[in-house]
């Protein structure tokens, strides 16, 4: 019992990352209704610049670990939102409107481009953060086998999902929600009502990088790395897990991509590793089979 117990508690920061991720990825995906790879490139670049900067702002200016990890953390927020906003206006909002196969070669190659300058800037090294905020907290003790978790993993977990609570709210309530439900459901009824759709597009697709860029920071925090393949590989799970709940629904696809981290950790506990992959990707595939919708022209 204490052993599922601790598996369902290392789900935590696992589907709260998720769960963020989703959310980000499906508020530009309901302007965009194209698959995108560029947005778990962002998350890994915002991860790597936030090493690189922290390495630098410790071993070459002398800084306390604090201040070093703040320098790294707000470097790659500006880094990445700012390559996140170019992308948007200047790439995929011109190809948008296009086929889909289009938005999928030139987010693959924007992906490339951000995993290549990041490794470059580092020079090929594989940069590690110094452990911190890694005392383990008792949350059901156990003499034999006390359930635990990190500080890091709690706070991480809380502000992901403050976060996506905050995200659902600011989607729902303000003038700028209605305005992007608007763009989503019906473009061009959007604009006959007033509504530019060019910089709700871009706002959006900021929205999302800065959503990415935060779990990037978050997540690396946490594990301590960031690998230069990281980025096309989450883009890649991305596209997945935000199917599950819907991709054009912010907060489903949030809760359903929490769940997939749930099924990933548990299966991690009781199945074997080196099928775990296949197995998820496996019924998220026969998910999206069984569950989607022919459209058909009257």
């Amino acid at each position: 019992m204490a052993y599922f117990l601790q598996q369902l508690a290392s789900a935590l920061p696992i589907a709260a990352l998720y769960a963020l991720l989703a959310f980000g990825y499906s508020v530009s995906f309901s302007i965009t209704k194209r698959a995108d790879l560029t947005y778990g490139a962002l998350f890994g670049f915002a991860g790597q610049i936030f090493l690189l900067f922290s390495d630098f702002a410790w071993n070459r200016l002398w800084l306390v670990l604090p201040v070093a990890l703040a320098v790294g953390a707000t470097s790659a927020l500006v880094y990445t939102l700012g390559a996140g906003l170019v992308i948007g206006r200047s790439v995929m909002r011109r190809l948008a409107t296009t086929s889909a196969n289009t938005v999928v070669v030139a987010s693959l190659g924007v992906a490339m481009v951000l995993m290549e300058v990041s490794r470059i800037a580092a020079e090929t090294r594989s940069l590690w953060l110094p452990p911190f905020l890694n005392t383990p907290l008792v949350l059901w003790s156990d003499p034999q086998f006390p359930v635990t978790l990190t500080v890091i993993q709690l706070v991480n977990t809380v502000l992901m999902v403050a976060m996506v609570a905050a995200g659902h709210q600011f989607l729902a309530r303000s003038a700028w929600g209605r305005y992007w439900r608007a763009v989503s459901d019906d473009a061009g009824a959007a604009a006959l009502c007033g509504v530019d759709g060019k910089r709700i597009f871009v706002a959006a697709y900021g929205m999302s990088t800065l959503l990415a860029a935060t779990a990037g920071i978050l997540a690396t925090s946490y594990y301590g790395n960031m690998d230069f393949g990281a980025g096309l590989v989450f883009g890649v799970k991305v596209l997945f897990i935000a199917a599950i709940g819907g991709q054009t629904a912010p907060l489903l696809a949030a809760v359903g991509a929490a769940a997939m981290g749930l099924s990933e950790t548990l299966w991690s506990a009781y199945g074997p590793m080196l099928w775990r992959d296949f197995a998820i990707f496996s019924f998220l595939v026969l998910l999206l089979i069984l569950t989607r919708r022919e459209r058909f022209q009257p």
